[in-house]
């Protein structure tokens, strides 16, 4: 046991001395390389070598690095909470349609906008930007509204998942008939946003999604007890008193509104949600949500930081999209995960 929490702390270690490099290689590095003593002179508040250097953290690179982190922490902490439920490694947080009723909010403004009041709201600045985060918002609560509902009628968790698949596949089809009858601008803009950026989000922005998504965070930290017990099953759990009811709910209801928020703000992450967690299990060897709940905050923001740090790195037309990052790093485990699972059923 003390040989394991060594391993425990080491990994805990590795962690967030990779989140600090990390955290220093987004704000240093780009088309523009800052050194080191002035990226901690201006986050201390002082003045650096060349003014340049603090209008490029203060109003691009440090809020897009926070974004990153919460995103990565977030999605990371509703991958886990997904698994966990519906004992499925290939679960993710957007496994519910919440992101797909996110997509379908953003669809209804930009395409509908175009299509029939003649009008590009991608055109419109801040103005379109904030209008197409709310509508990402509204559109992913009123699927997180429709899930819980659903959560409340069925007791069975695959239905609720099966439920959960439909409802985006549903979303999908209503956002592929728009895209259909909409100007190529208007479609070319829905696809841009469904690729997913860190780096659209201002700090004003920050100031709605900081307080979300630590409330999320806090809140996972709370449900580790009952999801721990849940890993024993839903009888044993019943017997030590744990109400299975309202604990689905309560994992519903965290992991819908982290997923809600960060889709808002910067648009469906693919990978990261349904990757970290297994990640974490095969770095820290355990289940025990104890452990694996922090190391997954960790280990998201780590790797979020980093697919940030590849999409801006210097080559590269601007920055790539944050998905195409994801999508390279995280399709291999999920690979590696369906291929392991196959070999523990056959020698099972």
């Amino acid at each position: 046991m003390e040989e394991q929490r060594i391993k425990w702390f080491l990994g805990f270690a590795l962690l967030v001395i990779s989140l600090v490099l990390f955290f220093l290689i987004n704000i240093g590095f780009g088309s523009v390389s800052i050194p080191l003593e002035d990226i901690v002179r201006i986050i201390l508040g002082e003045e650096a070598s060349r003014t340049a250097y603090a209008s490029i953290i203060l109003k691009s690179r440090l809020p897009q690095t926070i974004t990153a982190i919460l995103a990565g922490a977030g999605l990371a902490v509703g991958g886990l909470q997904m698994q966990t439920l519906f004992r499925n490694p290939l679960a993710g947080p957007s496994i519910l349609g919440i992101s797909s009723g996110a997509g379908l909010g953003v669809a209804l403004v930009v395409l509908f906008a175009g299509n029939i009041l003649g009008v590009t709201i991608s055109g419109y600045g801040l103005f379109g930007h904030l209008t197409v985060v709310g509508a990402a918002f509204l559109g992913a609560f009123l699927i997180l509204l429709l899930i819980v509902f659903f959560a409340r009628a069925l007791r069975d968790n695959t239905i609720l998942l099966i439920v959960g698949i439909m409802v985006g596949y549903a979303a999908s089809a209503i956002i592929g008939v728009m895209k259909f009858y909409s100007p190529k601008e208007d479609v070319h803009a829905y696809v841009i946003w469904g690729l997913g950026s860190f780096a659209n989000v201002s700090w004003e922005h920050l100031l709605i999604l900081i307080p979300v998504v630590i409330f999320g965070l806090v809140m996972s930290l709370l449900l580790v007890k009952p999801l721990n017990v849940l890993l024993l099953g839903e009888n044993y759990a019943e017997n030590l008193g744990i109400n299975i009811k309202n604990t689905r709910l309560a994992i519903l209801l965290c992991t819908g509104l982290l997923t809600a928020a960060i889709t808002a703000f910067c648009g469906p992450i693919a990978f990261l949600g349904l990757a970290v967690p297994h990640l974490t299990k095969g770095l820290f060897r355990t289940s025990d949500q104890k452990v694996l709940l922090p190391a997954v905050i960790l280990a998201g923001a780590v790797l979020a930081l980093f697919c940030n740090f590849i999409a801006r790195l210097p080559g590269f037309d601007g920055a790539l999209p944050i998905n195409v990052v994801t999508g390279l790093i995280g399709a291999p485990i999920v690979i590696s995960v369906i291929i392991k699972r196959r070999k523990m059923n056959a020698n099972g």
